[in-house]
C-alpha cells in the first residue's frame, strides 16, 4: 500500500467527493438539470451529485508522473502483449521516478492489473454500456482510477482529481468527463461493500472466489485442483488466491563465489531465510545497485533458486544421500562427485536459472551448456551469464526436442523447466491471469513431453535429470512425469522435497508429495514451483 500523500496525491485537489462534471457524456448540469446525447440519452449519471467548487481552469490538466507510468504500463500490456515487469522498470527510469513514486507506480500498476477481474466487475455497475465498447485507453484509466480509490491509501479527491488530470493530458478532455463521471460512483462504496453488492445474489463457490480475489473462474477450479493433486486441502484455496494478489517482496541472489549481497545488504535488504546467498529487497530501483547491474547479484524468485539448488545438490550415485547442508556461498572445494560433470540447462530463456547453475557449476568443477531455442532469449542468456567466468559455460540456440537425439546420454545433470501456463506465478506476473485460457494445458502438455524425454535422452545412464515447471497444475507437473516414466524402464524417481529440504536454510519445507515436491506461495511465500528428480538407472 502507498502513503496518501505519494506521487501526487498530496497535491491533487480540486475534485471534492461526490462532485460531478459536466460534460458531453451527460450528467447533471450547472443548475442540477439534466443533460442528454444527442440520441436523447442520459449517461453516467449518478443520484444527486453536486459539482466541484473549483473552475475548469483550476482543475488538474497535467499527468502525475508515477501514475503516467502505471497507465503507460498498462497500455502497453493491453495493446502490445507485453510483460509489466519488463516494461515497469524502464517506464519508471523515462520519467525518472525517485524511489517513494517508483513504489507508487509499481503498486498502481501491478494492483490494477492483478484486480482487473473484480474492477471491471465492478465497472460494470457504473458504466452504462459493456466494457469492450470503452476505448482501450478509457478503460485503462478507469481500473488505474478504481485501485486508488478501492485498495490504495489514497484520498479518494486525490485519486480522482489525478487520474481525471490523467486523462485529461493523455486522452482528451471528453474522455475525461466520462472518467470523473464514473470513478465518482465508483467512490460511492468501499471494496468491501462493492464485494458485498455484486456478490448478494450469487451462490455458486468458483464464481464468489474469482470476483473476491480477481482471478478467472477456470484458474480457480485448477487451483482447486492443484491443491488436491499435490496432497493439501482444497480448504486453502481462499489463502493461496490471497496470496496471489498480495505484492511480492523481490528476492535476489549472490551468484556463488561471483558476487556479494554486501551492496544490498547496506542498501536495506535483509538475508533471506529459505536459501543461503539470498536477500529479501526493500524496494526501489534495483538497477541502481552495482552488484545487479554487472550482473552477479540477480533478482530471482527463492522458489527458482531451490529447484536449481536442488539439481545441482542430488547426489544420485549408489549408496549417496543428499547433501547435507547448503552452499556457503563462499569458494569451496570441488565436490568429488562433480569434478568434470556436463551440465545442461535444456529450456535457459530468460536466464536466471542458467546464471546460477553457471556459478554452481564453477564451483564443482563442472560446465554448463544453456540451451534455448529462440535467438533473442539466447542473447538474454548469454547476459545473464556474463559474471560467470567464460570457461563454465556455453550458450547454445537450437530447439531441445531435438538436443536428446544429437548428443545422446552425454550430460551428468539436466534442469528441464519446460514451457508452462506460469500458474505458480501470478502474483509477480499479474497480467498473466487474464491472458492464459483453459486451451493453454492442452496445446503446452505435449511440447512439454517432449521437452522431458528429450531430457532423459541427453542424460547419461546414472545421472538426474530436473524436470521443473512454475505451475502446481497436475496436467503440467505429475501428469507429465508420469506419462513419461510409464513408458520407460530404466527410469526412477528421487525424494525431491528430501533434497529440497538439503539446499533450505530451514531444513524442513515440507514440500513433498510422494517423492516429488510443490511450492506454494501461501505456504512457502514462493513461487509455485514443481520439481521432479529423474534418475536414469546405470
Amino acid at each position: 500500500m502507498s502513503e496518501s500523500g505519494t506521487s501526487g496525491s498530496s497535491r491533487g485537489g480540486g475534485a471534492q467527493r461526490g462532485a460531478g462534471q459536466g460534460g458531453g457524456q451527460g450528467g447533471q448540469g450547472a443548475r442540477g438539470g439534466s443533460r442528454r446525447n444527442a440520441q436523447g440519452r442520459e449517461r453516467n449519471r449518478g443520484p444527486q451529485r453536486g459539482f466541484t467548487e473549483n473552475a475548469p481552469s483550476q482543475r488538474t490538466r497535467r499527468a502525475d508522473p508515477a501514475r503516467l507510468v502505471a497507465f503507460e504500463v498498462l497500455r502497453a500490456v493491453a495493446s502490445e502483449d507485453a510483460y509489466a515487469n519488463l516494461v515497469l522498470p524502464a517506464r519508471i527510469r523515462h520519467h525518472g521516478l525517485d524511489k517513494r513514486d517508483a513504489g507508487f507506480a509499481t503498486e498502481l500498476s501491478y494492483g490494477a492489473l492483478r484486480g482487473q477481474g473484480t474492477y471491471d466487475a465492478i465497472l460494470s455497475r457504473c458504466v452504462d454500456r459493456p466494457l469492450d465498447e470503452l476505448d482501450p485507453a478509457i478503460l485503462d484509466a478507469l481500473r488505474i482510477g478504481v485501485h486508488q480509490l478501492l485498495a490504495m491509501r489514497v484520498p479518494a479527491h486525490a485519486a480522482l482529481d489525478q487520474t481525471v488530470g490523467l486523462a485529461r493530458a493523455v486522452i482528451g478532455a471528453g474522455p475525461s468527463a466520462l472518467i470523473n463521471a464514473v470513478l465518482r460512483k465508483v467512490s460511492a462504496h468501499t471494496l468491501e461493500e462493492w464485494l458485498d453488492l455484486l456478490l448478494s445474489t450469487e451462490t455458486d463457490a468458483t464464481k464468489i472466489a474469482s470476483i473476491r480475489y480477481a482471478h478467472p473462474e477456470w484458474i480457480v477450479r485448477a487451483l482447486r485442483q492443484s491443491l488436491v493433486a499435490h496432497g493439501r486441502s482444497v480448504a486453502e484455496i481462499d489463502a493461496l488466491l490471497e496470496a496471489d494478489n498480495a505484492a511480492p517482496v523481490v528476492n535476489l541472489v549472490a551468484l556463488p563465489g561471483v558476487g556479494s549481497l554486501d551492496e544490498a545488504l547496506e542498501g536495506g535488504a535483509t538475508p533471506g531465510e529459505l536459501v543461503e546467498g539470498s536477500a529479501l529487497s526493500s524496494g526501489g530501483d534495483l538497477g541502481r545497485l552495482a552488484s545487479v547491474r554487472d550482473g552477479s547479484t540477480r533478482v530471482q524468485d527463492v522458489g527458482s533458486q531451490l529447484v536449481a539448488r536442488a539439481m545441482a545438490a542430488v547426489d544420485f550415485r549408489p549408496d549417496h544421500a543428499p547433501d547435507d547442508a547448503p552452499d556457503s556461498g563462499g569458494e569451496p572445494e570441488a565436490d568429488s562427485g562433480s569434478v568434470g560433470e556436463r551440465w545442461l540447462d535444456l529450456c535457459a530463456g530468460p536466464g536466471g536459472k542458467a546464471a546460477l547453475l553457471g556459478a554452481l557449476a564453477r564451483q564443482r568443477g563442472a560446465h554448463l551448456l544453456a540451451n534455448e531455442f529462440a535467438p533473442h532469449r539466447a542473447k538474454l542468456v548469454r547476459q545473464a551469464l556474463s559474471a560467470v567466468p567464460r570457461d563454465a559455460w556455453d550458450v547454445r540456440t537450437g530447439d531441445g526436442r531435438d538436443l536428446g537425439a544429437e548428443q545422446p546420454e552425454s550430460f551428468d545433470r539436466v534442469l528441464v523447466d519446460v514451457p508452462c501456463t506460469g500458474l505458480g506465478a501470478l502474483r509477480r506476473r499479474p497480467e498473466s491471469r487474464w491472458r492464459r485460457t483453459p486451451k493453454d494445458l492442452v496445446d503446452l502438455g505435449p511440447l512439454q513431453r517432449q521437452l522431458l524425454n528429450s531430457a532423459i535422452d541427453a542424460v547419461k545412464p546414472g545421472g538426474v535429470v530436473a524436470y521443473v515447471t512454475c505451475s502446481p497444475h497436475p496436467a503440467e507437473t505429475t501428469a507429465v512425469v508420469s506419462d513419461v516414466l510409464r513408458k520407460r524402464e530404466d527410469l526412477e524417481l528421487l525424494d525431491a522435497g528430501a533434497v529440497l529440504d538439503s539446499v533450505s536454510l530451514t531444513g524442513h519445507l515440507e514440500a513433498g508429495n510422494g517423492l516429488t515436491a510443490q511450492l506454494w506461495p501461501h505456504v512457502h511465500h514462493t513461487d509455485a514451483m514443481f520439481l521432479a528428480l529423474i534418475h536414469k538407472k546405470p
